[in-house]
């Protein structure tokens, strides 16, 4: 079983090394990631998505919330790395607080959200970080590691006798989760909030706003979060911990394009 052990570690760790190089530079940060997507399938893919959740989710009537959405949502696509994407914002009727964009520029708002939110920056706050995700190609960045988990499962698969295949498959599959999928999504989320900042700070919002909006959602949701290990997303402290140290680079922007300080 020891060498079983060693042929799993092995591609793990080659799972991870192989996140390290790739063929798209992501705007802001300029890390260079893997995609062996093509970005017309991602966009294809996002649109089947945007669809499917426009024909099951009931659209918002709160006109003045749409207004709203769609005015930040706006000025934030056109100060993205990303201004001539097809950008459509939608406001759903949905307790749930959250918000997310689909590759090719469809945001979705869930009307759960404004409860957290007070102002616009806050706003922009959410819809800078979803906008991030969608310009880095965060999605078919994943949809890339899962094809190389698959594959590496395969090789496992191939390297043991039959009679202990379905051990190692399964132990694959909980390492490759727990050492690649998770901390390599919550990797995506720090630099979702990177991007964001700076989108924030092009767009004329202050980014200042950012820190305000995440402490209140750490403290209304206080008790819900789930333990960082088991989570795509970083602890709320972490994650204000880190936007601070990203503050200065986003303020000098913020400065340089309204003349605030």
């Amino acid at each position: 079983m020891r060498k079983h052990v060693w042929i799993y570690l092995g591609v793990v760790v080659g799972l991870g090394v192989g996140g390290i190089t790739g063929c798209y530079t992501v705007p802001v940060t300029g890390r260079t990631s893997m995609i062996l997507v093509p970005q017309s399938e991602e966009f294809a893919l996002g649109m089947q998505a945007y669809n499917d959740v426009r024909s099951n989710t009931p659209l918002s009537r709160d006109t003045a919330l749409i207004s709203r959405v769609q005015r930040i949502g706006s000025r934030l696509a056109a100060a993205s790395d990303a201004p001539t994407w097809a950008w459509e914002f939608a406001v759903f009727e949905e307790q749930t607080p959250n918000a997310w964009c689909l590759p090719g520029g469809k945001v979705g708002v869930y009307s759960g959200l404004m409860r957290y939110v007070y102002t616009d920056g806050e706003l922009a706050t959410v819809l800078a970080h979803e906008i991030g995700h969608a310009v880095a190609r965060h999605g078919a960045e994943r949809m890339s590691q899962q094809m190389i988990v698959a594959a590496g499962g395969a090789i496992v698969a191939g390297s043991v006798s039959d009679k202990n295949v379905e051990v190692a498959k399964v132990a694959y599959g909980i390492g490759s989760e727990l050492f690649v999928m998770l901390p390599y999504s919550r990797k995506q989320e720090y630099e979702a909030d990177e991007i964001g900042l700076i989108y924030m700070a092009r767009a004329g919002y202050d980014p200042r706003e950012a820190v305000t909006f995440w402490e209140r959602f750490r403290q209304l949701s206080q008790g819900r979060n789930m333990p960082e290990w088991f989570s795509t997303h970083p602890a709320d402290e972490k994650r204000v911990a880190r936007l601070r140290e990203l503050m200065p680079r986003a303020l000098a922007e913020y400065q340089r394009v309204t003349g605030k300080p």
